[in-house]
């Protein structure tokens, strides 16, 4: 008997998701952190680092619900399209005005606002169509597979970010990025894809979110997603903004091993992520999705504690399986639980619930400039849990209605 893995990799239409997805989400880490590195060399300030990554993060907060709703009346394929081919033209652009040596930060940011208002229909679109493409009985497979790729994503991006800075500078960095991505589109058009569309009423939108909202209201399980995924972006995933004092000043390391400590939570995820697409871990949906954020706060805890940066290291690895529950249960329980009339919405009320994110990492660093990185992450960390327990305690699943 095949393993899922092969079943879902033997699918054109998954797989040609699957691939995409993984490609452009690696341009997409990989700008994020040239964008820094650029911003950081022309005016050597911390707070003009923040401001350029987190514009091409914040659009998931301002506009991940309008673009929800959006794509359950468009045709899917051609959003996801157009948010490769629009990222493709911006990247090309800012090639262009570094290889004339006019190249500005403003520039740079604007870009990656503007990239990262498409990006914002990357849930409610792409995500949504891998579990389709998988079927109802390889959703969860699915969804793991594509969410480790995403981790493993964020350990190459930066990696190749670093590199195509180093050794192309700004023109080749963002010519490779324009490249990838016009061949994601390219690749994107030969997808078959059915869709059931709908005459696109832009002064109903905001209705069709509040419908959506209305329908979640009824869902504990839903709620929970959308609770425990603002807590565990705002309060945990917020010291990936300190991980650069955390190496630097409390553990006193280099630069290179900075870059490791960064990649530690990633594959953890790695790992914990190809462990359930494979069929080899199975547990309760929503055990699994909150009890992962909690691991992984816990996790958080014990490193900043920590007097080893190794000992440190291995720790945000095992957190890392704890983001890889809530990460892939995280779009698993949306997919099983909402029903296909309002999934975009409700999806891209997650994106929404995602773009709290940058707000956390700006409170992290306001708070390690009082108290410092350390402290700064295990009291954002410990809120976390206690506002995760309080959710999960008040979201309780009715008797006679597993998730599951």
């Amino acid at each position: 008997m095949d393993s899922p893995i092969r079943e879902l990799l033997r699918s054109p239409d998954f797989l040609r998701l699957w691939l995409v997805g993984a490609f452009a989400n690696a341009m997409r880490w990989l700008e994020l952190l040239v964008s820094g590195l650029f911003a950081w060399e022309v005016t050597h300030s911390a707070f003009a680092v923040t401001v350029v990554v987190a514009l091409r993060q914040i659009p998931q907060l301002l506009f991940g619900a309008f673009a929800g709703a959006i794509s359950e009346a468009l045709n899917r394929k051609l959003i996801v399209m157009a948010s490769l081919v629009g990222p493709a033209v911006i990247s090309t652009a800012l090639a262009t005005l570094a290889t004339m040596g006019q190249l500005e930060l403003w520039h740079v940011a604007v870009g990656n606002l503007l990239s990262g208002t498409m990006w914002a229909s990357e849930m409610s679109t792409r995500r949504r169509m891998v579990g389709e493409a998988a079927g109802p009985h390889r959703i969860v497979n699915a969804i793991a597979l594509d969410s480790a790729t995403s981790a493993a994503t964020r350990m190459v991006g930066p990696l190749l970010g670093g590199i195509a800075f180093e050794w192309l500078h700004m023109k080749g960095a963002y010519t490779l990025t324009a490249l990838v991505q016009f061949l994601g589109a390219f690749a994107m058009s030969g997808l078959v894809y059915a869709q059931v569309t709908r005459r696109l009423n832009l002064m109903r939108i905001p209705h069709e979110i509040v419908e959506g909202l209305s329908f979640a209201w009824t869902k504990p399980t839903i709620l929970l997603v959308f609770g425990v995924t603002i807590v565990t972006n705002a309060f945990a995933f917020a010291y990936s903004g300190l991980v650069a004092p955390l190496g630097l000043a409390a553990f006193n390391v280099s630069p290179a091993l900075v870059g490791l400590l960064a990649a530690a939570e990633p594959l953890g995820a790695l790992i914990g992520g190809a462990l359930i697409a494979m069929g080899l871990v199975r547990m309760d949906r929503r055990l699994a999705f909150a009890g992962g954020a909690a691991l992984f706060m816990v996790a958080l805890i014990v490193m900043a504690l920590s007097p080893s940066f190794w000992f440190a290291f291995a720790i945000l690895v095992l957190g890392g399986f704890g983001t890889a529950g809530f990460g892939n249960m995280q779009s698993t329980l949306m997919l099983t639980e909402a029903p296909h009339e309002v999934r975009s919405r409700l999806m891209g009320v997650v994106t929404v619930c995602i773009g709290t994110g940058p707000l956390g990492q700006l409170a992290a660093g306001a708070i390690s400039d009082q108290i410092g990185p350390r402290s700064a992450v295990i009291a954002m960390a410990v809120i976390g849990l206690v506002l995760t327990a309080a959710m999960v305690w008040a979201l309780k699943q009715p008797p006679g209605k597993p998730s599951a």
